[in-house]
């Protein structure tokens, strides 16, 4: 019979999103059903729908980032009552067998995680819609407890925004004594921020935004550096353990790897359109290193989440009415928005 579902959805590839409603499947013994409160909307959503990134299924519902309260609970399901406070993040399922998820790690499954949206299910029949709905269903094994100290509409954000920063600075060991930065402050760099100081860390932002100062301080930020300066880059040399790209656009990789210290990492999170260009002799001096981090395993989004209740760390959000939807992938795509989308699913 399916549980009815409202929704936003692109009905074709690079076309607007459009009141949708659809059956979510019966709830198997070990789901949950969730009502959902909030959905974030995250520039990878835009990305999908316009087909940037591969085949688009349609009709397509986007969003992994969602929080909202258990409605129903499956016959075998004990992670979760009725009531109880959770989030849904990148991925709903994975193969549970390979190495990668028997050690929780499961968002680098060797056999491909089952992505929140735009796909099928484990089964390869059922398609995967995603949050920008008022319910939704999933094993309870891949959604995560929400501390309730904090606010969900800032809270959906941490599920995709939050892990993608928290999963590097932690396996990077970011804490007292160390130097992170964090190139740019959009709906990722501020989360790297936020973890960052809350690790310990000494932070520097690096924008090409001068306008962003007073808010990366704020985040706590120690430091602030125009990156697009002559002279940005001329007292740095050898200053940082550890760099974290959030940017999509194409930069100069250079001026930041030189920044590094003897073992120092860059980590490249944002995707560019193109490949980087690298000249090589900048690595070796200093034995440093580039590196790639994407989202975390469901042991690491519940750790994340805890940390988050524990230092009253939220996403900065605006929250939207459903019917705004399409404004805001124009806002987001003219970096028009401090500092993640959110949509209020009572809207729908």
């Amino acid at each position: 019979m399916g549980i009815t579902t409202r929704s936003y959805a692109a009905m074709d590839v690079k076309t607007e999103l459009v009141p949708f409603t659809f059956e979510r499947r019966d709830l198997r013994a070990s789901d949950i059903s969730i009502d959902v409160s909030f959905a974030g909307i995250c520039h990878s959503d835009i990305h999908t729908v316009a087909g940037e990134w591969g085949s688009v299924l349609t009709p397509l519902v986007p969003g992994h980032e969602v929080v909202g309260t258990v409605s129903a609970v499956g016959t075998s399901a004990s992670k979760f009552k009725v009531g109880d406070l959770v989030g849904v993040g990148v991925f709903v399922d994975s193969c549970r067998e390979c190495e990668n998820c028997t050690a929780g790690l499961e968002n680098y499954c060797s056999n491909g995680m089952t992505g929140t949206y735009n796909g099928y299910e484990r089964d390869g029949v059922t398609p995967a819609q995603g949050g920008y709905s008022n319910r939704f269903v999933i094993d309870e094994k891949y959604a995560v407890h929400v501390p309730a100290n904090l606010a969900l509409e800032g809270v959906a954000p941490l599920m995709c925004a939050g892990i993608t920063l928290y999963s590097p600075l932690k396996h990077w060991n970011a804490g007292p004594g160390k130097k992170v930065g964090v190139i740019g402050l959009g709906g990722l760099g501020h989360m790297g921020v936020k973890f960052a100081a809350a690790l310990g860390a000494e932070v520097t932002v690096f924008s090409h935004s001068e306008n962003k100062k007073a808010d990366a301080l704020a985040m706590g930020a120690d430091h602030f550096v125009l990156s697009t300066g002559a002279d940005a880059f001329r007292e740095l040399a050898s200053s940082f353990d550890l760099i974290l790209n959030t940017v999509s656009a194409e930069i100069d990789l250079h001026p930041y790897l030189r920044s590094l210290k003897l073992d120092g990492t860059l980590v490249v999170i944002g995707l560019p359109g193109k490949p980087y260009s690298l000249d090589a002799s900048v690595l070796l001096p200093a034995r440093r290193s580039i590196a790639g981090s994407m989202i975390g395993g469901m042991p690491e989004l519940q750790e994340m989440l805890n940390f988050c209740g524990e230092h009253n760390i939220t996403s900065d959000v605006e929250v939207i009415s459903a019917e705004y939807i399409n404004e805001a992938y124009k806002r987001t795509v003219a970096s028009d928005v401090k500092y993640r989308f959110v949509i209020d699913a009572k809207t729908l």
